[in-house]
């Protein structure tokens, strides 16, 4: 297989699963993907690596799958973070311009001057997101370059996370080979995957829920002013389900995947299934309605820490386009409508959007994260920018100088 560099790979390293996504830019300016690759992740907790061996394992198996249905030797990649070590917060800088006009290089120097802040040693900055620009007393502005003035402010949206845990994502993606060409906190990449302009212009919150952690995003404005991980997810559920029906945790995963409904009232009484034992010996019959009364309270708690993230955020009544839910949880029926009854906003299931390729195969949640890196690769490497926005070419070079200095730390 040869190596193509004008492809991207995307790398979800989730607590339950591993998926990689291979994609191509069109000639239509859009997204192809060619080739998709998931293996059961047992390496995670909480999002964060525990064991290294065996992500390893799971990222290989995915690579592995990949690189044989796109025909493509996958040798760098776009990797996802996510857990509950991710903290953000929102910043501004302001600088003099000199010349009078805007330059690339007082972009560079206000987005260091916002970003010129107490982090702790232990912590990394892992993205600097512009929101807008001020050029004198004039804001909204996306790209200040080539503009005429004296002064220009950014504000910022400034992510980081522990340093250990982006190190140990590092290392397990180069001991199989991989070399990673940026870390990207997940619900920004769904975001690139299941979310229109219109939505993040309006304002929308985005509820990414995987296995371990719920990621979560709110836009308004066109840019990300908040984000927050809460490490709780689809687990919490399957062990719910496990300890009411007296079964083995992968049996109780099926049944959720197979039987389980996020509404109790959305499920008739007389529905009913056999639930196998511990040990496979014998089985006992179960309604559905009993296991929605199982899952629907786990659901409601999760979303009401959501909704208390939310109200902390003072974004509550900023909303129009309401909420997007993504991530292989949300395709139990009944989310949405669980999602409104908690928040009283109207709620939507969201899958990758605008690609071609594939998409019989990725248009589910379930893919949201691995083709909004993909996008997200090829963004940057369009615009030759850290944040796809084609502002800052000085600052995508100091990131790949960060990656560096992860590996060197790594190993």
């Amino acid at each position: 297989m040869a190596s193509n560099h004008s492809i991207v790979c995307g790398l979800d390293i989730g607590t339950t699963k591993v998926a990689c996504v291979v994609g191509e830019r069109n000639g239509l300016g859009g997204v192809d993907i060619i080739g998709i690759g998931t293996a059961p992740s047992t390496g995670l907790r909480k999002g964060v690596v525990i064991n290294i061996e065996d992500t390893n394992r799971s990222i290989r198996a995915a690579v592995d799958e990949a690189e044989m249905m796109s025909g493509v030797e996958i040798s760098t990649v776009y990797a996802g973070i996510a857990g509950g070590h991710i903290r953000s917060l929102n910043s501004q800088g302001m600088v003099g311009v000199k010349t009078g006009h805007v330059a690339t290089s007082d972009v560079d120097k206000v987005l260091e001057t916002a970003q010129a802040l107490a982090i702790p040693m232990d912590r990394e900055v892992i993205h600097v997101i512009p929101q807008e620009f001020l050029v004198d007393d004039q804001d909204g502005i996306l790209d200040p370059r080539g503009m005429s003035g004296v002064r220009l402010t950014a504000r910022v949206h400034i992510v980081t996370a522990a340093v250990t845990a982006a190190q140990n994502v590092v290392r397990c993606c180069n001991l199989t080979g991989q070399q990673v060409q940026d870390i990207v906190l997940e619900q920004l990449a769904s975001a690139e995957a299941v979310l229109s302009e219109d939505e993040k212009m309006l304002g929308v919150m985005l509820v990414d829920i995987g296995g371990g952690t719920t990621d979560v995003a709110i836009f308004m404005g066109g840019a990300v002013v908040h984000t927050y991980v809460l490490p709780i997810g689809g687990d919490h559920v399957t062990n719910d389900i496990a300890f009411a029906l007296r079964a083995p945790i992968k049996v109780a995963e099926q049944i959720k995947k197979d039987h389980g409904c996020a509404q109790r009232d959305m499920v008739e009484g007389n529905e009913t299934f056999d639930v196998p034992h511990v040990g496979g010996t014998r089985s006992h019959e179960t309604s559905r309605r009993m296991l929605a009364e199982v899952i629907e309270p786990r659901l409601e708690e999760l979303f009401q820490l959501v909704r208390a993230e939310l109200e902390r955020s003072g974004y509550e009544d900023m909303l129009p386009a309401g909420i997007v839910l993504t991530g292989g949880s949300t395709l139990m029926p009944g989310m949405p409508e669980l999602t409104e009854k908690v928040f009283g906003l109207s709620a939507r299931r969201g899958a990758p959007r605008d690609v071609g390729g594939l998409t019989d195969v990725v248009s589910s949640p379930v893919y949201s994260t691995g083709v909004g890196l993909v996008k997200f690769g090829l963004k940057g490497r369009r615009d030759g920018a850290r944040f796809g926005r084609g502002v800052d070419g000085g600052l995508y070079e100091r990131v790949k100088e960060r990656m560096s200095n992860w590996l060197s730390l790594a190993f």
